[in-house]
């Protein structure tokens, strides 16, 4: 059996379900490798597993950051190492499961090793992109750090704040931190890994079927909530898909129905791009259609 597990694949393909199922039968932990499952304040909105579900097998690495934290890729790799050293403490498998392409590089490939911005930093730089607008900003990157600035769009206002603050914080542009890389927590060889693909049409109905059972789940209340707290809306929480659209409902500026149709596109959106990230960045994930599920599992059992 591998040292570890990875299943991968777009938002509503099931991932969580095959974890599950997975984890019931080797005796496994499943550890969220979702950027948005992370915050304690989006249970329903990104569908993470039920109370119910979680009790069932430990799950870890699920809501255990405030909506109020700008969390990033780094900041996962340090809990998943704590979290994966635990596991096989244990004696348990470890089975990372989630959409994000970027947690997963991070976990096979490595990551860059910018350091943790300061607090006062970050908000000074989010201060000015309010003040100031986007393009004033862009074209400071493009001073500061050209390659960044170039490869960036122009209207990108969440990467050009966090390349502009790590040229602030450390002195040193995105592509010099990039070039000194920190390891990968799971080397070539330690794990298998699956990429669950279902056909698209099949997919985008899974989609907007849940986006409709999540709203009838508290999803616009849970956003309310969110929304009381006053974020600053450039927070990955605030982001979350339907969460900036059911904010505009909350408004009054659009309708229930227009809200869960925008929220429904943009997760479909989503999904498109999962299938090219992983289809480039990670090749070596196998690709398992929806139906082929249960002979990967009892191939690893």
């Amino acid at each position: 059996m591998s040292k570890a597990v990875l299943i991968a694949g777009p938002t509503a393909s099931g991932k969580s379900a095959l974890a599950l199922e997975l984890a019931q039968k080797v005796g496994g932990v499943v550890i969220n490798t979702d950027s948005m499952q992370v915050y304690r304040d989006l249970r329903v909105i990104t569908a993470r597993p039920t109370p119910a579900e979680e009790a069932q097998v430990p799950h870890r690495l699920y809501g255990h950051v405030d909506a109020g934290v700008n969390f990033s890729a780094g900041a996962w790799v340090t809990d998943a190492t704590k979290v994966l050293a635990e596991t096989r403490a244990a004696g348990r498998l470890p089975i990372f499961v989630g959409g994000s392409g970027l947690y997963f590089k991070a976990l096979t490939r490595g990551l860059s090793a910018v350091p943790p911005i300061a607090v006062e930093v970050r908000e000074a730089v989010r201060s000015r992109l309010e003040r100031d607008g986007v393009e004033v900003l862009h074209a400071e990157l493009a001073r500061r750090d050209p390659a960044a600035a170039e490869r960036l769009k122009p209207r990108d206002r969440s990467r050009i704040a966090r390349a502009l603050e790590v040229v602030e914080a450390t002195g040193r542009t995105l592509t010099d931190w990039h070039r000194e890389g920190l390891p990968p927590l799971l080397p070539s060889g330690e794990f298998s890994a699956l990429f669950l693909a279902p056909e698209r049409d099949v997919l985008y109905a899974r989609i907007d079927a849940r986006f409709d059972t999540m709203l009838a789940g508290g999803a616009l209340e849970e956003v309310a909530a969110l929304a009381a707290r006053n974020l600053d809306p450039l927070l990955p929480a605030m982001k979350a898909h339907g969460v900036p659209a059911l904010i505009r409902h909350l408004k009054g500026e659009i309708t229930r129905e227009a809200a869960a149709e925008i929220g429904r596109a943009d997760t479909r959106h989503y999904a498109k791009r999962q299938f090219t990230w992983f289809r480039h960045q990670l090749p070596d994930f196998e690709w398992v259609a929806l139906g082929a599920t249960r002979g990967w599992v009892k191939a690893r059992t």
